[in-house]
């Protein structure tokens, strides 16, 4: 392929799981030219997090495409105001807006998950997945003995992050890409479409797709972070 403009991608992951899940698009980018980078954040704090994924955008060096997965829009959206990120890249993603949260905007598009007792807290105020919920709940379609694996080794999540209001949006300011996945049981696909309308986002939808999208359709996913690597910069 010609050289796009953008050749930084930095990909960050959501609760529940970690970077691993995106090496079917990590290797689809890297294929096709692009420095790709994955930001593993510890899921403790919303600090911790948004911490950990600026040290790895301050590694890069040049423009940088920042691409977030489910809680991981929410880490995005606050990073992505870092002069070196140019396009933000939502995939089945909280896009939050300045005070909102992820508790108080789930309850306005309740999830089909809510409806049942799978999410878990441990006595520390972490949060979990019951894992033979797992594969209906987070990735109905992924071969099941890949989704039962990621069950048990979903990495657990302090409920704090998902109270955290959030700071001044980047996708005010920035280009923004969104999949919606259209039979996501963690994020309500018409959240997600709100989200997406709200941004002015270039937006596609994924017929099928759970909240495991990046993994089920690496496809869509990475040929929509490299439309925005091409069309971040005018």
């Amino acid at each position: 392929m010609t050289a796009s403009p953008v050749h930084n991608i930095v990909l960050v992951h959501g609760a529940w799981v970690n970077g691993s899940g995106w090496k079917p698009v990590y290797d689809i980018l890297v294929k096709d030219g692009y420095h790709v980078s994955i930001a593993e954040h510890p899921l403790t704090s919303f600090s911790d997090d948004v911490t950990a994924v600026k040290r790895i955008v301050d590694m890069q060096n040049g423009p940088t495409i920042l691409v977030g997965h489910s809680y991981g829009g929410a880490i995005i959206t606050d990073v992505g105001n870092d002069p070196k990120v140019v396009g933000l890249v939502y995939i089945a993603a909280h896009a939050l807006d300045q005070g909102e949260t992820e508790v108080a905007n789930g309850k306005r598009f309740p999830n089909a998950t809510s409806k049942t007792m799978d999410v878990k807290k441990t006595a520390d105020g972490f949060l979990y997945l019951e894992p033979s919920r797992y594969p209906a709940d987070f990735a109905a379609d992924l071969p099941l003995k890949q989704a039962e694996f990621e069950a048990n080794a979903q990495e657990l999540t302090a409920a704090s992050v998902f109270n955290v209001p959030a700071g001044q949006p980047a996708w005010k300011t920035k280009p923004s890409w969104y999949a919606v996945a259209m039979d996501d049981r963690i994020i309500n696909p018409d959240l997600e479409r709100m989200y997406a309308k709200r941004a002015h986002s270039t937006t596609i939808e994924v017929p099928g797709a759970s909240h495991s999208v990046y993994e089920s359709h690496p496809k869509e996913v990475a040929a929509l972070i490299e439309e925005a690597a091409t069309h971040a910069v005018p």
